[in-house]
């Protein structure tokens, strides 16, 4: 870990006038600009920007509005640009106003269109030999990884770390291996376990995160979805067939740590910038497809050269923030709002065995960045609130039908 404070840039959603000077998506713009004079993008030098392009009825993405204006900061520089993400998202991405022409480049699916075009990085990590990194990074010069910041059933949060390390992958990898290794270490025992008794934990779970498989006699855990309320626990405490491993959690972090590595190892660390919006923070991710309530305040952008500092940021601001206690999901009923307790946000959500800085400390152990940042605020309220407003000249010289 470096000594040295990384520089996380700052644009908040609030104005100190009401004037576009102030207003946030120049702060977009100006921390972009800041990152892109950081970077050194050539001419013709491919561009990707990795997103979330989300699902079906999942409205809450980066809106094109900001993406369409960082595609054009990247033209400036002579560089080519496209958004990735994966084949899925990629093809119903028009049903969240992303196209070609709204965003100014082309829409790549990371993995071709038939998620096979890849590559395979070595991590022997849990029994996995390899990943398959989509092919499409590989053939990239830079990379920006656009993210939005919200919660996420498995690990907590889903940030940047979690948009290379499960968005930059073709969908075997992500769903088998990469989510798949929570179920590496075992925790139900067939022989003290009757199907019966399997029965009865998964009709107790309060939020369905167990089934049964009949024809292999195994419990199956939905890490996604368990909230570690541990009534699974207390029903099985007299027979002991039932296991619940904070390591299988664990696991899963440190995989989304050294899969994002692997990742950010394709490209020269100099070609690589992250920006992250705190905009509709939901409980849950993009995946969903999904509309969700809000549960933080939208706080504004962050952008960074640095992963983990950027990481650490977001999630400092969130936890700052705190949560919108009116708009928690009814069907979450084991959200530990105990002020005493030094929790995250998302860790009240989703149990205590999902901490959001986990997989954060996995890639800084992997060398990746610090946790040590500065805080640059760009265009502050308190500056933007002394700056001279010009005269009023509400749509004069504009076109008009009048």
């Amino acid at each position: 870990m470096s000594s040295n404070k990384s520089k996380v840039y700052f644009g908040s959603i609030q104005h100190g006038k009401v004037w576009p000077f102030a207003s946030f998506p120049v702060k977009v713009d100006k921390i972009t600009e800041i990152l892109m004079e950081q970077t050194p993008i050539e001419e013709k030098d491919k561009v990707a920007i990795k997103m979330h392009l989300g699902f079906n009825d999942g409205y809450q993405t980066i809106p094109v509005f900001f993406v369409r204006r960082i595609v054009e900061a990247v033209k400036r520089t002579g560089g080519y640009p496209f958004i990735t993400d994966n084949p899925t998202a990629v093809y119903n991405a028009v049903k969240r106003g992303y196209t070609q022409e709204t965003c100014g480049c082309p829409i790549i699916p990371i993995a071709g269109v038939k998620d096979g075009y890849t590559t395979p990085v070595k991590i022997n990590f849990k029994g996995f030999d390899t990943l398959d990194l989509g092919g499409v990074l590989k053939d990239a010069d830079v990379l920006i990884d656009l993210s939005h910041a919200k919660g996420h059933g498995a690990c907590g949060y889903g940030g940047a770390i979690k948009n290379l390390a499960l968005g930059g992958y073709s969908g075997p990898t992500r769903w088998v291996k990469i989510h798949g290794v929570s179920h590496i270490d075992k925790y139900w025992d067939s022989v003290k376990g009757s199907p019966e008794h399997a029965r009865k934990l998964v009709e107790a779970c309060p939020y369905g995160a167990l089934r049964y498989d009949e024809e292999k006699e195994n419990l199956i855990r939905n890490y996604h979805d368990c909230h570690q309320c541990f009534t699974c626990l207390e029903i099985d405490q007299d027979i002991g067939a039932l296991k619940l491993p904070r390591e299988s959690y664990t696991a899963f972090q440190e995989m989304m740590a050294i899969s994002s590595s692997k990742v950010l190892e394709t490209f020269d660390s100099s070609k690589v910038f992250y920006l992250n919006f705190l905009l509709n923070i939901t409980t849950y991710c993009d995946c969903l497809g999904t509309a969700q309530p809000s549960i933080v305040n939208d706080i504004g952008i962050v952008g960074s050269k640095d992963i983990v500092a950027i990481e650490t940021a977001t999630l400092d601001l969130i936890k700052k923030e705190g949560l919108i206690e009116k708009n928690i999901p009814p069907f979450l009923k084991h959200v530990n709002l105990d002020p005493n307790e030094d929790l995250h946000p998302f860790t009240r959500l989703h149990g205590p065995y999902k901490d959001p800085y986990e997989s954060v400390r996995f890639v800084e152990k992997l060398g990746k960045g610090t946790s040590r940042y500065e805080l640059v605020e760009i265009l502050s309220p308190e500056e933007t609130a002394n700056m001279k407003t010009p005269e009023k000249a509400f749509e004069r010289g504009e076109p008009t039908f009048m």
